[in-house]
């Protein structure tokens, strides 16, 4: 039986856990209160409808939430790559009836699942090309673009029955470090950070979005404390309007876990106005990763928030606040799920289709076969690891080789290409950063002097600089994107 502030403190909790069923402890804490879970890469693979039944059971009214964007990032379609379109190449389409649609069929495979809110759309106004963390996870760097593409897929998850989360406020994008592995820094002025950064979360608050993750980064204009800490940071969000939930990023980011540590920045983050606190994936520890790290973690974040509850540093009324904030998202989920069911009944939605008229690019003559080099740089945390299905959905039974342009000699790169060059098929070189990344500009323009009928098929931000030779710019790294571009590469447009 648990005491009265340990109740409390799970009311604002939202771990992550590993394995494809429930473990007795997350049950347990279900029963006493817990907020409700989040769905990462490792717990996909059993039933999870029946996994989300389970987790119902313990409490009604826990909210499930899952990454699932689309595009580069995926969690139910982890083994394979996402089949929906992403948010950059929804924003080269610029079609709102599509992203609205998009947000839909997120939702509709959420609700399926027992899932029951969606971890986007990202709202980040991609200004720096180097960004590492977002890049093709907006929707481009003009904040009136993004803008309306926020609240077209804030109204199409939402009218399908879930809840939508907005993030990363104040705004990722214009950062150039990853946040899971340090502490970003956004020096802008803060007029430009109010115009442009801003703005689409202004937009998502007046299409009446139930939640905003915030972002581990530091504004110092606003202060050297990251976002996710910063009560004038979190406090901006309500000045905006904003009465729904405020949601941390995940606490066992290196951002929090290696500053003030999960428990203090549990605690740190609900004085700043934090509702609910995200506490992470587990396996994000990799090789280091404990056979229990998921129960681990949650603990080292209730007792960092039990413990200020106890020495005064954090009000009782400040977690109140946040669990009914919570309470009430969770009543307004189960409410609109219902609602939600019968709005999209009979919807149909061509995502292939939208990914189509999405890809930019075509090759000079149709290839009989394709010889792929997969030069691009390993994913960061946010998208999964698994990424190699991008390289296999393009090669498809065509050869495919991996080659890490960061870890291996110009001598070793040109031995990959001569032996890509000498297959039968046109040579492809797959990359992700053709303007930010030297080593994959350098292997392109080594391809081209080997082999002037090779291709380029780029899945990240696109190209400015021209390229040395034809690109397909698909602005996803999905299964269905590298469909797309097979089909480009063949001269079977569909």
């Amino acid at each position: 039986m648990s005491d009265e502030l340990t109740r409390l403190a799970n009311g604002v909790l939202w771990p992550g856990f590993l394995g494809t069923t429930a473990p007795g402890w997350l049950l347990e804490e279900l029963r006493d209160g817990l907020a409700g879970v989040v769905y990462f890469g490792q717990n996909v693979g059993g039933d999870l409808g029946a996994l989300s039944a389970q987790i119902l059971e313990a409490n009604p009214s826990a909210l499930i939430g899952i990454d699932e964007e689309g595009g580069s990032v995926t969690r139910l379609e982890t083994a394979e790559g996402s089949t929906l379109p992403g948010a950059a190449q929804l924003g080269r389409l610029d079609d709102l009836a599509a992203t609205e649609a998009t947000g839909a069929e997120l939702a509709r495979r959420v609700r399926d699942i027992g899932a029951n809110v969606v971890l986007g759309p990202v709202a980040d106004v991609n200004t720096d090309p180097r960004n590492p963390v977002i890049g093709v996870r907006a929707f481009g760097d003009d904040e009136r673009l993004v803008s309306r593409h926020v609240v077209a897929e804030i109204r199409g998850i939402q009218r399908g029955g879930a809840a939508a989360c907005v993030k990363h406020f104040p705004g990722h994008g214009d950062t150039h470090l990853d946040s899971h592995h340090a502490l970003p820094e956004i020096a802008l002025a803060v007029e430009e950070l109010e115009r442009v950064h801003l703005e689409p979360f202004r937009a998502a608050i007046d299409a009446g979005v139930e939640a905003i993750m915030t972002a581990h980064i530091v504004v110092p204009a606003w202060g050297d404390q990251p976002a996710t800490l910063n009560p004038r940071v979190l406090g901006r969000l309500r000045e905006m309007g904003f009465e729904g939930v405020i949601i941390t990023d995940a606490l066992d980011m290196a951002a929090i876990r290696e500053t003030v540590g999960i428990g203090g920045g549990a605690a740190l983050a609900l004085a700043a106005g934090a509702d609910l606190l995200c506490i992470g994936n587990p396996t994000n520890p990799g090789e280091n990763a404990l056979d229990d790290q998921d129960r681990r973690d949650f603990l080292a974040a209730r007792d960092g928030i039990v413990g200020a509850l106890r020495d005064g540093s954090l009000s009782r009324e400040r977690v109140q606040d946040a669990v009914s904030r919570v309470a009430a998202m969770a009543a307004q989920v189960r409410t609109a799920d219902a609602a939600g069911v019968r709005d999209s009944e009979g919807e149909a939605f061509d995502a292939l289709d939208v990914v189509r008229r999405a890809v930019a690019g075509t090759a000079t003559a149709p290839a009989s076969a394709l010889s792929v080099v997969d030069a691009r740089r390993r994913s960061s945390l946010a998208v999964d690891s698994a990424a190699a299905y991008v390289a296999a959905a393009l090669a498809g039974d065509d050869p495919r080789v991996r080659l890490d342009v960061a870890a291996t000699t110009v001598s070793e790169q040109d031995a990959v290409l001569h032996a890509a060059v000498a297959d039968e098929g046109t040579t492809v070189i797959l990359i992700d950063r053709p303007d930010t990344d030297p080593a994959q500009r350098a292997l392109v323009e080594r391809a081209a002097q080997r082999d002037p009928a090779a291709v380029v098929v780029n899945v990240g931000l696109a190209a400015r600089s021209p390229l040395p030779l034809p690109a397909i710019e698909v602005g996803a790294a999905s299964r269905v994107g590298a469909l797309v571009a097979r089909e480009r590469l063949l001269g079977r447009v569909g």
